[in-house]
């Protein structure tokens, strides 16, 4: 089950599937632990990613089950890649993974300024077909949207052309950064919170996701 927003474009997908909820809760906590926090990005990633995948096209095959012929359907189309926004962004990949083994995995690396809030791109390592891939860009948060569009805009000028961007929190400043910048971009998250405050951190949120994945400050 997923909705989308009432206070964006359709663009954006809000998940509001009960077990999305429940995870996202002890992933705020901040009494949860690196293990179990990598465990709950891991399968929240997992089942956004299920959603995100709905529109896949499908064709039609033909198999032979133990008791009979059949008409049946595998994916088909285009491949897919997943793009981790170093470093964070990592902690999603495993779990969509698990639903798309035979994907490619690119790594984009960016830093936010703590001075000027602006990405800074230090690292970029694609498959070499990534403009006939379906690309899903993942990233536990959606902040400014300073990391976000510059990393899709990047893909872009690479070739790469069907992309949607996977977030487990949102900010609203970030989610208009990427609709007024990344035209034909499909955002997914499973929270949209209230506001940035002054240093530029999701608030409610869950605090910096990268510390809490690798257990570092």
């Amino acid at each position: 089950m997923y909705a989308a927003s009432h206070d964006y474009p359709d663009c954006v997908v809000v998940m509001d599937h009960p077990l999305i909820q429940h995870k996202l809760t002890i992933l705020r906590d901040k009494g949860t632990g690196a293990k179990e926090f990598r465990e709950l990005v891991k399968e929240l990633a997992m089942l956004m990613a299920y959603e995100a995948t709905r529109d896949f096209q499908l064709a039609e095959t033909r198999v032979s089950t133990p008791v009979t012929d059949t008409n049946s359907y595998v994916l088909a189309g285009k491949k897919v890649a997943i793009v981790p926004i170093l470093r964070a962004g990592l902690g999603m990949v495993d779990g969509i993974l698990e639903l798309l083994p035979a994907a490619r995995v690119g790594h984009v690396g960016l830093y936010r300024d703590p001075e000027t809030l602006q990405p800074v791109e230090y690292y970029c390592k694609l498959p070499e077909d990534i403009g006939e891939r379906d690309i899903l860009i993942v990233d536990p948060m959606l902040a400014t949207g300073g990391s976000a569009s510059a990393a899709i805009e990047f893909l872009r000028q690479k070739g790469a052309k069907g992309i949607n961007l996977l977030v487990i929190i949102a900010a609203p400043e970030g989610i208009a950064e990427v609709v007024k910048s990344c035209d034909g971009v499909t955002i997914y998250t499973c929270a949209v919170d209230s506001h940035l405050n002054d240093h530029g951190y999701i608030v409610p949120g869950l605090g910096d996701a990268g510390d809490r994945l690798f257990g570092t400050r």
